[in-house]
């Protein structure tokens, strides 16, 4: 038995609080439903009027391409928007065009939350765009759902937009931008990356080359001048805060080297070259750290009072020649930081334990997310506890400060390495704003300075005042200081003029696979009578 038409009205009503139908250019032809709750407005007159007149003026952009790219049996939306009635009102639309019905389209109207979203043309920009992401991969993980980061290039856009005067160059931006919107669906969000570049994460489902084929109609450019070329990778294979990490990563390897090798045959040639390339380097650093397949660079710290060797910094290499920045960076992305720190921490006690002078004294960079760690702390308590004759032979930097989420549990962890004997140099002070906020929060025994300011350090002028008040400050939190990046007798003299105690750099030598002397050079300065021998 075919349902009654009241049953199929309970039916879409079940899908929208206000039903319309369109004609093809978006009129409203029919009305049934809540319009005066909806949209504040009597069904009555809304039949001759254009759809985009009810939508914020925001969004229109994103209702004309959903129009562009309406086809018969299909279903656009559902997607958030903005009304256009006074005060703050949201609604989800979703169209779709029943075959054999001229043309048509049934539209469906429910209210909802006010969408979030950046002004002007509604795209994020690179870091907004990552934390969306996250926030998304978490709501997904929580509903069920699966999502996929698209990669969206227009080539041949910039162009286009550069001939255009202000106005027009708005327009076009507003129109990519709701043509990318009408993309992601309820659960999703787009970014613009470049000019021509652009990111969606948004629901699995819909194939790319059907992206591709919709963002073509809804920018309706001229002719052939704008190709549009999209290809997606599946969310699904981690938790969202590694796949964060991972979409991050994998769109600063995309802009940095993607288009370096052999260039690719297409953007979405590139974007699986890319996602590839970052989850094996991945995998190949999880075994690194694991297999303990890494060595240890030595560089020397010396007095500035007389020039003496103090200790060496402990610096991690991997094999093949592998950026040590790139992979801790990698390794801080894929929270793999503390095991690398842990394995680190364990090769440098190995190689004191081995001096049986007992003159060895080396320096560990942790990150501040293992500081952080209660388990991570425990377990260097636990090395320091089994090692003899360790106290005061091993310091731990920490890098990496902003990556502390609770201040006053660090500084607890940071009083316990105090305690077993270790002394503790909060690393690069003056990279970030909050460096001054640390050095308040985190009682520590050495503060590292920035070798931004140190190499202009010789140059006087702003950066040779921040330092001298920094050394003035430490000296009387009895904090000892170092420079780092002293290349250049200058520069240490600048140093020592300005009353920094232990100075770091090629000027004494380069890192290297055993603990040397620092290079000697003409001209050292006298040892100061009283000198210290220590950091305390």
């Amino acid at each position: 038995m075919a349902p009654s038409p009241r049953t199929l009205l309970g039916f879409a009503f079940t899908a929208g609080d206000l039903l319309l139908e369109l004609d093809a250019e978006g009129t409203i032809l029919e009305v049934v439903g809540a319009a005066q709750a909806l949209l504040g407005m009597a069904e009555a007159t809304l039949p001759g009027t254009a759809i985009l007149d009810l939508v914020h003026e925001s969004d229109q952009a994103l209702v004309s391409a959903l129009l562009a790219t309406a086809e018969e049996g299909r279903r656009r939306g559902p997607v958030p928007l903005r009304l256009a009635r006074a005060g703050e009102h949201g609604a989800v639309l979703s169209l779709r065009s029943l075959p054999g019905n001229g043309g048509r389209l049934s539209c469906a109207l429910t209210g909802g939350p006010i969408p979030m979203r950046p002004p002007g043309d509604g795209l994020y920009d690179r870091n907004s765009f990552e934390a969306v992401a996250r926030g998304l991969g978490e709501a997904a993980r929580a509903t069920g759902r699966e999502l996929e980061l698209a990669m969206v290039e227009l080539t041949g856009l910039a162009r286009i937009r550069a001939a255009m005067d202000a106005k027009a160059a708005m327009n076009l931006d507003a129109k990519v931008g709701g043509a990318l919107r009408s993309e992601i669906g309820a659960l999703g969000a787009a970014a613009r990356l470049s000019d021509e570049r652009f990111a969606v994460v948004r629901q699995t489902g819909g194939s790319t080359a059907s992206m591709a084929r919709d963002l073509s109609r809804a920018l309706a450019l001229v002719g052939e001048d704008v190709t549009v070329s999209a290809q997606a990778a599946p969310m699904e294979s981690a938790t969202p805060a590694r796949l964060g990490r991972a979409m991050r990563y994998a769109l600063d390897d995309f802009i940095a080297e993607g288009l370096k090798e052999h260039p690719p045959a297409s953007m979405a040639e590139a974007m699986n070259r890319s996602v590839r390339r970052t989850l094996a380097r991945a995998g190949e650093l999880g075994v690194a750290v694991s297999q303990r397949r890494f060595t240890l660079a030595f560089q020397p710290v010396v007095r500035l009072s007389d020039g003496a060797l103090h200790h060496h910094e402990a610096l991690v290499r991997f094999e093949e020649n592998a950026s040590p920045f790139a992979m801790v960076r990698l390794a801080e992305e894929f929270d793999l930081i503390e095991e690398l720190d842990r394995a680190v921490c364990e090769q440098a006690v190995r190689r004191l334990r081995a001096d049986r002078t007992g003159a060895l004294t080396l320096a560990v960079n942790i990150s501040g997310r293992s500081v952080g760690s209660s388990p991570f702390i425990e377990g260097l308590q636990r090395l320091i506890a089994a090692t003899p004759n360790l106290a005061g032979r091993l310091i731990f930097e920490v890098t990496e400060s902003a990556a502390i989420d609770d201040l006053a549990l660090a500084n607890r962890h940071i009083q316990a390495l105090r305690e077993a004997g270790s002394l503790v140099c909060l690393d690069d002070y003056g990279a970030g704003a909050a460096s001054l906020a640390f050095l308040q929060a985190l009682a520590v025994d050495i503060v590292k300075i920035d070798g931004r300011y140190v190499r202009d350090l010789a140059g006087g002028g702003r950066d040779a005042a921040l330092v001298r008040h920094l050394v003035k400050l430490c000296g009387e939190l009895k904090v000892r200081t170092v420079a780092e990046m002293v290349e250049t007798r200058e520069a240490e003299e600048a140093a020592r003029a300005a009353g920094v105690d232990f100075g770091q750099g090629w000027w004494y030598g380069r890192p290297a696979d055993v603990p040397e002397a620092p290079a000697r050079h003409d001209a050292m300065p006298a040892r100061r009578k009283g000198a210290s021998e220590s950091w305390r």
